[in-house]
């Protein structure tokens, strides 16, 4: 197994258009942000772990977590600013094997999921690993079957799955990533790509209130397991 020098960094905005102030919201009993934070500063493999965020206010608050915070520039700041603008830049200033971005917006992820996902980076040689998760249905793109003939109905288990890229964790390897984006090329999906599936119940993306109230009934449901057992109706 390689034993690279892996760095987190957690980006977050203190501004959120969709969800108002999500990052400082309080989800079940600690703020979305910390949920990333313990995660990362749980697990001993990176070399460092690093809030990434416009805000002092925000980037103060999460070093009193256990974080560093790197400041990105206010012109990083805005809704069309994308991870390709801010990995840059963020790469440029911390020398690592890898980065691995662990997003504030994916607080179910599990500690075992994210060692799993370190492991496959070592094993491996990829210049990206995108969290994916995959699905065995019927699915269109653009009108279009991408997956089945729709000559007959099959099993749902013999369909061919579709993966699609979760973001709640992906990793990029700096010298690829700064060599793509100074030549002109996109690094985000660039060189060796890797995909890692995830369990779906961890793959939560907070946009809406509908996918906050998804996530924390997850969290509830889990952090409550143990009092409830499977029941069955009687026949």
């Amino acid at each position: 197994m390689n034993q690279y020098k892996l760095v987190a960094m957690i980006p977050a905005r203190l501004g959120s258009k969709r969800i108002s102030k999500k990052n400082i919201r309080y989800m079940l009993d600690k703020p979305l942000i910390q949920y990333p934070i313990d995660l990362a500063l749980g697990n001993k493999r990176f070399d460092s772990v690093w809030i990434n965020t416009e805000s002092d206010e925000l980037g103060h608050a999460c070093e009193k977590m256990g974080v560093r915070f790197h400041k990105r520039p206010s012109e990083l700041a805005t809704d069309s600013a994308t991870n390709r603008d801010f990995t840059y830049e963020f790469l440029k200033k911390h020398p690592c094997d890898y980065v691995i971005m662990i997003n504030s917006t994916s607080p179910v992820l599990r500690e075992e999921t994210v060692n799993h996902f370190l492991d496959f980076i070592c094993e491996n040689d990829f210049d990206t690993v995108m969290s994916v998760i995959s699905i065995k249905a019927e699915a269109f793109y653009m009108g279009r079957k991408i997956n089945f003939t729709g000559k007959d109905k099959i099993p749902s288990q013999m369909i061919e799955p579709i993966e699609y890229i979760v973001w709640a964790l992906t990793a990029w390897k700096r010298d690829t990533f700064i060599h793509l984006q100074e030549s002109g090329q996109c690094p985000v999906f660039g060189g060796k790509l890797g995909c890692f599936e995830i369990p779906k119940d961890e793959a939560a993306d907070l946009d809406t209130e509908e996918d906050w109230n998804i996530a924390e009934a997850a969290l509830f449901a889990r952090q409550n397991s143990q009092r409830f057992t499977a029941k069955y109706l009687q026949i």
